[in-house]
């Protein structure tokens, strides 16, 4: 699976963007989706996540605690496409955006089998 991102951009302080990433390749299986940031110094941090649309799944979202109720995951399986709408966007959002693929429902913790390439997005204050 080959996944390209983006989206990033310069953005000010209560702005929106909205982060895409489509994927190619093996994409016919059950596929969770995500989104992780970093900031230089720091460690990938997990952002969303989007479980497969199938059965006990449902397509469930799940978030890191510092982005509920401003981002939101979303997916169009028929594009292969995972969108993240970021809104109410903060200068501590600012962070290289990478979206991830495992194969598979969600599950914490979960490995990743796929990365992108990363997107910057900057919030000016």
């Amino acid at each position: 699976v080959q996944l390209q991102a983006s989206g990033g951009g310069l953005v000010q302080t209560g702005g929106s963007l909205r982060l895409s990433c489509a994927a190619s390749g093996r994409t016919n299986s059950p596929t969770t989706m995500g989104w992780f940031r970093q900031t230089p110094g720091k460690e990938r941090e997990f952002v969303s996540a989007i479980a497969p649309a199938i059965a006990w799944t449902g397509g469930s979202t799940y978030y890191a605690d510092s982005v509920k109720g401003r981002f939101t995951i979303s997916r169009d399986n028929a594009k292969n496409t995972v969108y993240l709408q970021m809104n109410s966007l903060k200068p501590e959002d600012t962070a290289v955006y990478y979206c991830a693929a495992a194969y598979g429902t969600y599950s914490n913790p979960l490995r990743w089998d796929y990365w992108g390439q990363g997107t910057q997005v900057t919030v000016s204050s």
